[in-house]
């Protein structure tokens, strides 16, 4: 194979001269880390609610949250995003599109949202099997004692469900963290899209992409040891399989 292999091109300018290319990449990292956090939280929050109204023993909630699921957990998120990123804004009204439009933040935000609503569907799905693993006496005992559905959840079910799913919930927020590439396709100078402009100016792809998929498994790793550290001190013996 000719190629001219060159890993000290991290250390050169960038053609635009606003740093090095080491530095392009951890300014990508940072707007990954920025963007998985931000969409984890609209994740986890949508899809707790989600989840919890699939459990309800009314009707009308557990069909609007299995339509909830179905919708954003189907539509791929490379098209929510451009959904989110074109259509959206032609869809609000007048002065207003045109400000969302032109705002300067505009891929960041619709990526947060794309990614946020993506995930939200698949956070409600472990949410819902959290609480459905857990003991129907657990939701008979808050009926007993006279507590509301709302402090049932509240103080019994949830501390419980969301202990016992806290292992495929890590595994969510690395996905999260992993969905952020595809932001690259409406502008957002995440790291994939910093390597992918290192490897345009620079032409050397191996170099690039190598750093990337390296600081991605580093970033993985830092937060499965995270996980896995606090995933021991909230163990419940005979909840929490194999524990």
């Amino acid at each position: 194979m000719n190629y001219n292999w060159n890993w000290g091109i991290f250390w050169d300018q960038t053609p635009d001269a606003t740093g090095t290319y080491f530095a392009s990449l951890m300014s990508g990292l940072q707007v990954t880390v920025l963007l998985a956090l931000v969409a984890w939280i609209i994740a986890f929050v949508l899809g707790s609610v989600v989840g919890i109204m699939r459990t309800l023993p009314s009707r009308w909630p557990v069909l609007i949250g299995n339509a909830y699921i179905e919708l954003f957990r189907n539509i791929p998120l490379l098209v929510q995003l451009f959904i989110w990123f074109f259509v959206v804004p032609e869809l609000l009204p007048g002065e207003f599109g045109m400000w969302v439009k032109q705002l300067r933040n505009g891929p960041f935000i619709a990526a947060m949202l794309g990614l946020g609503f993506y995930m939200s569907s698949r956070v409600a799905t472990q949410v819902t099997a959290g609480i459905n693993a857990l003991p129907k006496g657990q939701r008979m005992a808050g009926t007993a004692i006279g507590l509301t559905t709302w402090q049932t959840y509240r103080y019994i079910l949830l501390p419980l469900a969301y202990r016992i799913i806290f292992p495929p919930l890590t595994s969510e927020f690395l996905n999260t963290i992993k969905n952020t590439a595809p932001a690259l396709t409406i502008g957002v100078l995440e790291l994939t899209a910093q390597a992918r402009s290192m490897q345009e100016f620079s032409f050397q792809v191996f170099e690039a992409f190598t750093a990337a998929a390296g600081i991605y498994l580093l970033l993985s790793a830092v937060v499965t040891i995270g996980m896995r550290l606090i995933e021991k001190r909230l163990v419940i013996p005979g909840f929490n399989v194999g524990k």
